[in-house]
Formats: C-alpha cells, sequence, structure tokens
C-alpha cells in the first residue's frame, strides 16, 4: 500500500477534527503542525458554554440571508483557525503550518474554495505560522505562503 504524502496525513488529521464543529452551514477543522509535530487542534463552535447552532437549531446569519462571507460579527462560531491559535503559544507555532479543511454541514461535500476568512488571515499571520494548506479535493490540496497574505494586504482600501 502506497505511503501518502505528509500534507494528505495531516488533512486527514484535521478532517477528523472539523466532524466536532457545530455550525450548520459549514463545518472546519484546523491543525497547526511544526516540526512534524501536531501543536494544537481546532474546529468551528461557539465559545466554551455557550449554545451551539446545532443545539439552536438556526443559524442567524441564514435566517438574516446573510451571504457567505460577510457579517461574521453575527454568527455565533469561533472560526476552526482561531481556536488552533488560542490553544497554542506563539513560541511553538512561529515558522509552523496550519492545516484546514471543510464540509458542507448539509451535505457532507468537501468545499473545494475553503480558505480562511480576514479575520483568520489576520491571526495566521499574528501567530507566526508559515504555511496554510488547504485541502481542495480528497488528495489535491493548496500551499498558500502566509507571506502572500502579508504582501496582498486586502484590508488596504482600493486606491
Amino acid at each position: 500500500m502506497p505511503r501518502i504524502s505528509k500534507e494528505n496525513y495531516y488533512l486527514d488529521i484535521a478532517e477528523t477534527v472539523l466532524e466536532r464543529a457545530t455550525c450548520l452551514r459549514r463545518v472546519y477543522g484546523a491543525i497547526i503542525v511544526k516540526n512534524d509535530e501536531i501543536i494544537s487542534t481546532g474546529y468551528n463552535g461557539a465559545p466554551r458554554g455557550r449554545k451551539n447552532c446545532v443545539d439552536l437549531g438556526f443559524c442567524t446569519r441564514e435566517e438574516l440571508c446573510v451571504p457567505r462571507g460577510e457579517r461574521y460579527e453575527l454568527c455565533r462560531s469561533v472560526h476552526a483557525e482561531a481556536n488552533a491559535i488560542i490553544s497554542a503559544s506563539r513560541r511553538d507555532m512561529v515558522g509552523g503550518t496550519i492545516y484546514l479543511v471543510g464540509r458542507d454541514a448539509r451535505t457532507g461535500e468537501l468545499l473545494h474554495d475553503a480558505t480562511s476568512c480576514a479575520m483568520c488571515r489576520r491571526q495566521v499571520i499574528n501567530a507566526g505560522l508559515e504555511k496554510v494548506v488547504i485541502r481542495r479535493t480528497e488528495s489535491e490540496f493548496e500551499v498558500v505562503p502566509v507571506q502572500r497574505w502579508i504582501d496582498e494586504d486586502d484590508s488596504l482600501p482600493e486606491r
């Protein structure tokens, strides 16, 4: 049996982590790895002690017809990347890689367009992570150098 790549090995683990996610729209799993060691994991869900959307039976953003990628302040969840970052020490993350997998919560289909939102990108940058590896298909992935997110600063207004 052929060995899978290290990237797919870690992406498979992130995919298992997403099974704990509690969002009704999209579920994400993330793991942070440095020097071939898992530093932390995270999935999207409400802050500790608060009710999750799956427990409430509704999504506020969905009820308000908020388009994907907008008005995250209305969302009950802490994103997978943020949860992985806050569960680790910065000194352990600097130079590391975060692996990210997303699935549609209703259908279970892999999200081929999964990526980090603007807020999570800022957190990834400040955590000192070097790369983001995002699953695109069951065996294909994209490696995003975090420096690209720094250089292509999407928070600046167009001039």
